[in-house]
């Protein structure tokens, strides 16, 4: 029995013997090598090569956009209509009786109808005064529908539920180019109950999908001489290029760049009444846009994005907080012996600061995104103390980018 015994744990000890031979720790048995993340991390890296090839296979000119993306036709835009209107089959959550707008809204549309009553007589909850607004496509055409939105002008809690009055949509001209109708998609809740209320989201604001339609059109002349670009962001190295694509899509001459932010077009005489045949032989051309590097921070969020085209100089950076806390604690004060005073009670204040050390780091210079990221993580810092850094940094000229606060 002694000697059966043994034999697992002589065979266990020759087990380890031979995997010092082999270059394995004594303690590592056949389960520990089953459970190495070897194998994952060797997959994981094949997937890497794999994102980088395909990454690699598309366009060989990184700046490379569509010129659709890069410019706008002049003339060619969206225009924006508003209306007042009522919003009506709410629960209880509309404008209150000192909204006197909405009576007298209320009041003059019955009278529309027939129906005469004053407007101090309107005792309702469940109408709301609501402006509705909405964008006028191009070349929209009679018929067609378009979405707009609701916002409540009143002290209406929600407009869930609601429903929009049939609304005239006018331009700054005066004139109607739409009608609007149908139910409000409030994007939020309000429910109040014994004093208690819960609310996410915004309630008093929505949307009615497809609730307008055009019903006057606005045609921009295209059949001209000349064709004016305008580029959505003004660049002298985009303008120029966007020139040079178009003319070599074209065969001749006919762009030139007027300044950073407009591209000149003469319509040649294979194309004149074809200007949409113009449009759709250079709006898809591929095109170098260049632009200045940006850093953008919001400073209500603490957020900060950076482009690819940032770079920053060899640079130390020492960036320390400081907290103060002041705490009242109230204290009683006695009277003197026989002053016949009385016993007070007054506040004392104790104001703590504390300021947290932090040690100088100094900042590499940065050719990529991947270097610039690398080299902001090493201050250790939370966003909102990187846009106080950021901001120091650019005011000691060690970033190449402009610094934009949202």
């Amino acid at each position: 029995m002694s000697m059966l015994a043994q034999g697992p744990r002589s065979r266990r000890r020759e087990r380890e013997r031979e995997g010092e031979r082999g270059g394995r720790p004594a303690g590592a048995t056949a389960r520990s090598s089953r459970t190495s993340p070897r194998p994952f991390a060797l997959w994981a890296s094949v997937a890497v090569v794999v994102l980088g090839g395909l990454a690699s296979a598309g366009p060989a000119r990184a700046g490379a956009v569509r010129l659709k993306e890069l410019v706008d036709v002049q003339g060619v835009r969206e225009n924006a209509l508003f209306g007042y209107g009522l919003v009506v089959g709410l629960a209880g959550t509309g404008d209150t009786e000192t909204v006197f707008f909405t009576s007298q809204s209320v009041s003059g549309m019955l009278g529309r109808l027939g129906i005469r009553i004053d407007p101090h007589d309107v005792r309702v909850r469940n109408v709301a005064a609501v402006m509705v607004t909405s964008r006028l496509p191009s070349f929209a055409r009679p018929g067609t529908r378009m979405d707009v939105s609701v916002a409540s002008m009143g002290n209406a809690r929600s407009l869930a539920g609601g429903v929009l009055l049939v609304t005239p949509l006018t331009g700054p001209d005066g004139q109607v180019y739409g009608l609007a109708q149908g139910p409000v998609q409030a994007g939020g809740i309000d429910v109040s109950a014994f004093g208690s209320s819960f609310q996410k989201n915004q309630p008093t604001s929505g949307r009615v999908p497809a609730g307008a339609t055009i019903e006057r059109a606005v045609m921009p002349n295209l059949e001209k001489d000349t064709l004016t670009l305008g580029l959505k962001r003004p660049d002298f190295t985009t303008a120029n290029n966007v020139a040079a694509a178009i003319n070599k899509a074209l065969g001749e001459e006919a762009a030139r760049a007027l300044d950073p932010a407009a591209v000149e077009i003469k319509v040649s005489a294979a194309y004149k009444g074809k200007s949409v045949a113009l449009m759709t032989k250079i709006e898809g051309l591929d095109v170098d846009a260049d632009e200045r590097a940006r850093i953008v921070v919001s400073e209500r969020t603490g957020t900060v994005v950076a482009g690819e085209r940032v770079r920053i100089h060899p640079v130390a950076v020492a960036h320390g907080g400081i907290s103060i806390s002041v705490q009242a604690s109230p204290i009683i004060v006695q009277p003197n012996a026989l002053s016949q005073g009385k016993t007070a009670q007054a506040k004392q204040a104790q104001i703590d600061a504390r300021e947290k050390e932090k040690q100088m780091v100094a900042l590499p210079a940065t050719t990529s995104i991947e270097d610039l990221t690398k080299a902001l993580n090493l201050l250790g810092a939370t966003p909102r103390d990187l846009i106080a850094i950021l901001q120091a940094m650019k005011a000691a000229g060690a970033i190449d980018a402009d610094l934009e606060v949202l």
